[in-house]
């Protein structure tokens, strides 16, 4: 009785055939090691004058990294070009590619001083210092009517 075990009778080389006809997409189909190269990982935090984000970006350049601010809005878009190849003998018997762009955007409660604002990528990470936009004296009194 301590011996029980799920049985499946599709078996999991069915459900792999499965799931790439109706998730045909690299990102969900296939290994999770392709699906983590996927994903564009972020850590955001704040000080009273600037926020702080860390984004994870394994194996890009920098050319191929764009960041855009407007406003209180800030987008990170990345072109991902990777390749992964297992050799035996000189004979290739397994390769993987990908292609393709991430993109990530978020909301920030505090406008962005764009002017002030600074990028740094190394060892695929990339550090953004965001400074807070101060509106010294730029409110506007409405008068109701």
């Amino acid at each position: 009785m301590a011996n029980l075990s799920i049985y499946d009778p599709f078996g999991t080389r069915l459900n792999k055939v499965f799931n790439s006809l109706f998730w045909n997409h690299p990102a969900l189909a296939g290994d999770q090691d392709d699906i983590k190269g996927l994903q564009l990982k972020l850590d955001v935090s704040e000080d009273d004058k600037s926020y702080s984000v860390r984004a994870d970006l394994p194996g890009v350049k920098k050319e191929d990294i764009r960041v855009s601010v407007d406003g209180n809005q800030v987008t990170i878009s990345a072109e991902v070009k990777s390749s992964r190849e297992e050799t035996k003998d000189k004979n290739l018997i397994y390769s993987e590619r990908y292609e393709g762009k991430v993109y990530r955007s978020f909301t920030l409660d505090s406008s962005v001083d764009e002017s002030k604002s600074q990028a740094k990528y190394a060892d695929g990470v990339l550090e953004l210092t965001l400074p807070k936009k101060t509106d010294n004296g730029t409110s506007k009194q409405l008068s109701i009517q």
